[in-house]
Order: C-alpha cells, then structure tokens, then sequence
C-alpha cells in the first residue's frame, strides 16, 4: 500500500497513521522524523535545512523534496508506505508524483480525514499535554494516560485563537491538494469523527476497496 494522509491540524493523522502502517504493515513516514534524523546524521541535506533554520526562514520546498525523496529509497518501503505530513501544497505533490512514476511506483490512494473546524477547535483546545512525557491527554484528565504524571498544562498552539490561524494556513496552503488529489481519481474521504477504533476501521473499509 502506497498512501499518503491528508487534513487539517487536530484530524487524527498521526494517530490514525500508527494503525495503519501497523495493519497494512509499512513504514509511517512523517516530515518531522525525516528532517529530525537527516540533522541529526549530519547530512548534507540537514545541513542545509539547519541553515535555513538557523536563520529563521522555512525550509524552501527543494530541501523537503530531496529529503523525502531519498527516505522513499531506503528498503523498508518496498512494499509500501505511508506519508504523513508531505506534501503539504501542490507543488510538492506534483514533485512526488514524477518521482513515484519514475519509480513506477505510484500512490495508491491520498486519504483524507475530514472534520468541520469547530470540531478541531474544541478538541484540540481542550486538550492537555503532559510535561513529563509529552503525551496529549483529553479534558479533564489530572494524570497523564502514557506515564501518569500529574503535571498537565495546555500548548500555546492548543488556545482557540492559534488554532484558528493554524486552519487558515492549512486551508490556504494544504487544502488545495485534496482537489489536486481527487483530480488524479485518488482522493478517499472518510469522517474523522468517532473513537480512534472506529475511524481506523473506516479508512482499512474504505482502501479495502481499491
């Protein structure tokens, strides 16, 4: 299964993206843990995304591309994979598509987890993430559910108002891939609403269809 995951900030992509990669057995491939290991190796590629980093300036597409391009020729993605994170506009994803056809191994599906904004600004805004373990706990919770510590505070891009502009960014920069997507005829939409058990049985239903 080649597969990427798409939606806004507080769908559920990082959680639904561990089940999965463990059902269809392949590997979740996130943005953060690429550039976390290529500056940690060293690299010639983190190198220059630290450049751009320690100026203060996003790192321009050109740098992600080639990072994600060469995560996808390591072995473990032989039979599949699953982006998580990438591509977060068009043109990244025009990027992806010529290297997969030139692979000729191209996506299989772009899975979209859709949920209404005020449902992302209520669930996210309650949250509360552990000091001690970094783990986010629901409302509510007085000890952490990953290592029960009792020292819970809520995120700065957890409070309503960051939350908003983090789905203006989203709807500005990323949403126009769903379109691109659907276009191809690889778009698969599947509600984000539910308990993870329920969702997660949603997109496995929903690919079992290809």
């Amino acid at each position: 299964m080649r597969l990427i995951l798409v939606g806004p900030p507080g769908a559920g992509k990082g959680t639904q993206a561990q089940f999965l990669s463990a059902h269809y057995s392949i590997p979740h491939i996130s943005t953060g843990d690429i550039f976390r290991a290529n500056l940690k190796a060293g690299t010639e590629l983190g190198n220059q995304a630290k450049a751009f980093m320690d100026r203060g300036e996003l790192v321009p597409d050109s740098v992600t591309n080639d990072m994600v391009k060469d995560r996808l020729t390591h072995d473990d993605v032989a039979n599949g994979f699953l982006l998580d994170g990438y591509p977060r506009n068009v043109a990244q994803a025009e990027v992806l598509r010529a290297f997969l056809a030139e692979a000729k191994t191209p996506l299989q599906a772009a899975l979209e987890l859709a949920i209404a904004s005020d449902e992302i600004i209520k669930r996210l805004s309650s949250r509360r993430t552990c000091r001690g373990c970094g783990a986010s706990n629901e409302a509510g919770a007085t000890n952490c559910a990953s290592c029960n510590g009792n020292d819970l505070y809520q995120r700065e891009d957890d409070k309503e108002e960051v939350i908003a502009r983090r789905l203006e960014v989203y709807e500005e920069q990323t949403a126009p891939i769903i379109s691109f997507y659907r276009s191809e005829g690889l778009l698969i939409t599947i509600p984000a609403v539910g308990t993870v058990a329920e969702i997660t049985e949603h997109a496995i239903t929903a690919l079992g269809r290809l």
